[in-house]
């Protein structure tokens, strides 16, 4: 298909950028399916592109098309019934027409603007029936051409994460950490002078195996994890009498709730640990965030 990206590909590519109505996609059966693939495709990377099934266009759908929009036609033979049906339509719409098709001297090709050649020599179907080969074709062309546009409109990551908030793409590019920490009751904190007995309540009972410990201003100072409680009992030595301040693990590494949970998940798997926590810019902890947590939100 390489080949094929000559300049009716590059036309193609500049009626679309300079389109001032819609991006429209049209095409029957199995053409129709991967049409609507292609609309999707634009409209998830900066292209607003809909499907306009051809058959429903000849029955009051048309009013859809203005002038000024673009409208894709994809057909094998260039000689889909449906499709060459509404075409003088189209016309006399003032809608400019991109044909995907192996024909060039079907009727479909010789009423385009542009003609792109998604022609096959063989289907894959052994009885050269099913459309395999040819949509493939149309398909890898209309990839072609949005990656194309978002090139040329310098479409970024983050935009594309707008267009995806709920896949995994989306929740990378868009999710921070304050968004997935737990916060308020949820996030546990002792004081330096607490006792190891209420040291070791709050982190028990709370379901990260950790708790911050935090001066008398509110900033963290230190963490105790439940690692380091199997430590102090391995030593055989007596520590119920301590104080939180002589058992924390001092300047404990902690995150921001600005920074993209990816990013977190990526510190965590570095650092090997489970959980951190979450401190503003005075250093008072304001969350926790914990690996599973991240995990399990697909990042």
């Amino acid at each position: 298909m390489s080949e094929r990206l000559d300049e009716n590909f590059s036309r193609a590519v500049e009626l679309m950028l300079d389109c001032a109505g819609k991006i429209i996609i049209s095409g029957m059966g199995k053409s129709g399916i991967i049409g609507q693939k292609i609309a999707a495709t634009l409209s998830s990377t900066g292209t607003t592109a809909i499907f306009l099934h051809p058959a429903e266009a000849a029955h009051g759908d048309l009013g859809v098309v203005s002038e000024g929009d673009t409208v894709i036609c994809l057909s094998k033979s260039g000689m889909t019934e449906e499709l060459n049906f509404i075409l003088p339509a189209l016309r006399e719409r003032k809608a400019t027409i991109i044909a995907f098709t192996g024909n060039p001297r079907s009727y479909l090709a010789m009423n385009a603007d542009v003609v792109l050649d998604t022609g096959i020599d063989q289907e894959a179907c052994p009885y050269d029936l099913a459309p395999t080969s040819s949509t493939t074709a149309m398909l890898a062309m209309g990839d072609a051409l949005a990656i194309c546009l978002m090139k040329k409109k310098n479409f970024t990551d983050q935009e594309f994460a707008l267009t995806h908030p709920k896949g995994s793409l989306g929740k990378q590019l868009t999710m921070r950490v304050g968004d997935v920490m737990a916060a308020g009751e949820a996030l546990p904190i002792v004081s330096e002078d607490s006792t190891i007995s209420d040291l070791i309540l709050e982190m028990t009972s709370k379901r990260y195996g950790v708790s911050g410990v935090v001066d008398a201003e509110g900033r963290l100072t230190g963490i105790f994890t439940d690692g380091d409680l199997r430590r102090l009992v391995q030593t055989g030595e007596s520590f119920l009498d301590k104080k939180a301040a002589e058992v924390m693990t001092p300047n404990p590494k902690t995150v921001s709730a600005e920074m993209m949970a990816k990013a977190c998940l990526e510190l965590l798997e570095t650092w090997r640990i489970t959980q951190l926590m979450v401190c503003d810019k005075e250093k008072c902890p304001v969350g926790i965030v914990h690996i599973h947590d991240l995990v399990t939100l697909g990042l």
